[in-house]
């Protein structure tokens, strides 16, 4: 016969099990990925030609916007990649860019009494706290930072495109949209996303000189499924849940990417080594479910005046610790 002790602590266990797999809004986790990086990308086609991202002229961007707080980050100098693009079948493209969010920087404004927003500042006590929630803060073991400061796209297929052969077209600027499908890694789990380009061809001639790619419209990055929630240091939770913040933050970071590429492979698979890394399997990813964004208060979006603060030791389990699940009721 199993005691009450013994069943209380199945039930605790069961109820940390499910807080930690379902994240605080109770969105499932995106499927944690096999590898530290997505991958090269080969090409499909035997004319395509490779167009690797420069780096200095491109940027990424996210707006996360609550009732009572707007808040901007970007992430600047720090992407890599390369594309494979047939110019006679854009359908044939294939590619992925990675992300070194390591520089990143939020940009915060508030809400008046009186309904508007106020000046964007950029608060260092809430950087900090993002760092702390991305795991990339200086808490984070060194191996574990480095995974996390990667972020990539990388192109499984193309959905629709407005002209499939660019030669047909005439102009120095050659401008197409284009549906472009595949795997989003963020904070070591994988989602699956279709995001709508604007990509111009630069031509001189019978050339293409240089392209320029830009997101339409923004595409969400649901936090919760990457197990972006707030944290006090690496391998502890905070009290407060996303959850518990809604009124101060977005459920998405809605990302935009603005590129420009230059005839040529680049030699980086990820933004942060020149290394190959490991192909990975990201089968039946599923779309990120609703979920929060930062806030302070032991998460990183919400306002607070910056101010020092003491890391935490590194914990020894890579698990975070879930000291805000609540305990079990007492068995009759």
């Amino acid at each position: 016969m199993v005691s009450r002790h013994a069943l209380g602590l199945v039930l605790a266990t069961a109820t940390a099990s499910l807080a930690y797999g379902c994240g605080d809004s109770g969105a499932p986790l995106a499927p944690t990925a096999t590898a530290e990086s997505l991958g090269s990308a080969a090409a499909k086609s035997t004319s395509a030609k490779p167009f690797s991202v420069d780096k200095s002229a491109s940027h990424v961007t996210f707006t996360m916007e609550a009732p009572v707080e707007k808040i901007r980050g970007k992430v600047e100098d720090a992407t890599v990649g390369t594309l494979f693009i047939d110019v006679k079948d854009l359908t044939q493209t294939t590619g992925s860019i990675a992300v070194d969010i390591s520089g990143i920087e939020l940009f915060q404004q508030q809400k008046a009494e009186d309904g508007t927003f106020g000046e964007e500042v950029k608060n260092d006590t809430q950087n900090q706290h993002a760092r702390q929630w991305l795991e990339i803060d200086g808490s984070t073991p060194d191996d574990v930072r480095k995974k996390n400061d990667n972020v990539e796209f990388k192109i499984k297929s193309i959905e629709s495109v407005s002209e499939k052969d660019v030669t047909k077209m005439s102009e120095p600027l050659r401008k197409v949209i284009v549906k472009a499908k595949g795997d989003f890694l963020l904070h070591g789990h994988v989602s699956e996303k279709v995001v709508e380009l604007e990509v111009t061809f630069k031509y001189e001639g019978d050339n293409p000189t240089g392209i320029h790619i830009k997101t339409t419209k923004a595409f969400p990055a649901g936090l919760a499924a990457h197990d972006v929630r707030p944290r006090e240091a690496f391998g502890k939770l905070a009290q407060k849940t996303l959850e518990g913040l809604s009124d101060k933050v977005a459920r998405d970071a809605e990302v935009e990417i603005d590129l420009e590429l230059v005839p040529g492979e680049g030699g980086a698979t990820t933004a942060a080594s020149a290394s190959a890394a490991p192909e990975m399997s990201a089968s039946a990813m599923p779309e990120d479910s609703a979920s929060a964004a930062m806030s302070a208060s032991a998460a990183p979006m919400e306002s607070a005046a910056p101010s020092g603060s003491a890391s935490a030791k590194p914990s020894a389990s890579a698990k975070p610790a879930l000291s805000n699940v609540p305990t079990p009721p007492p068995i009759p």
